[in-house]
């Protein structure tokens, strides 16, 4: 038994004598009687903390988190895993890219697509910086990128005109 519930057992002992030694002196209303009391810290010693002489513990300060009384077996944890609400999700939704042919999402672009885009206007911005001769910041003109073959029209007059030493990828166009 813990020390608490020897306690207890204490506690409503004493308060069933104190109980029986006034109904035998004729004391029925237990709001006008005296209480049978006990000196507590002659019984039982209590340790007085001083805080500033003590030393402190490294578990005085770490917050006590609830820990579970049993252990899970392996089947609820799989089932707890595996539950089909945590599954990813079958998509439906896939097709091939009209353009390269690789499998993406309907409404998504196509990784391998942009990956070249990304690649060929990366150069194009690396040909306008040498051009200026400073970094690339927001242009005040217009600027028209020309293939290998093509020739600036009337209308790109006033424009910069980047020229590339290539064909003109397919998924570029020109107007």
């Amino acid at each position: 038994m813990s020390a608490t519930g020897l306690l207890d057992v204490f506690r409503r002992s004493f308060f069933h004598l104190e109980s029986r030694i006034l109904q035998a002196i004729g004391f029925n209303n237990h709001a006008v009687v005296p209480a049978l009391s006990v000196q507590g810290p002659g019984i039982f010693p209590q340790l007085h903390r001083n805080e500033e002489t003590e030393e402190h513990s490294l578990l005085d300060n770490i917050f006590w988190m609830a820990a579970p009384k049993k252990r899970r077996t392996i089947e609820i944890n799989r089932c707890r895993r595996r539950n089909p609400q945590k599954l990813i999700e079958i998509k439906t939704n896939i097709e091939p890219c009209s353009e390269c042919g690789n499998l993406k999402q309907k409404h998504v672009l196509c990784g391998f697509c942009y990956e070249k885009v990304r690649r060929e206007t990366a150069i194009i911005r690396g040909q306008i910086q040498a051009q200026e001769g400073k970094p690339l910041n927001n242009p005040a003109v217009e600027t028209v990128v020309l293939y290998e073959g093509e020739k600036p029209a009337d209308t790109d007059a006033g424009k910069r005109i980047v020229e590339r030493k290539r064909q003109r990828p397919s998924w570029f166009t020109q107007y």
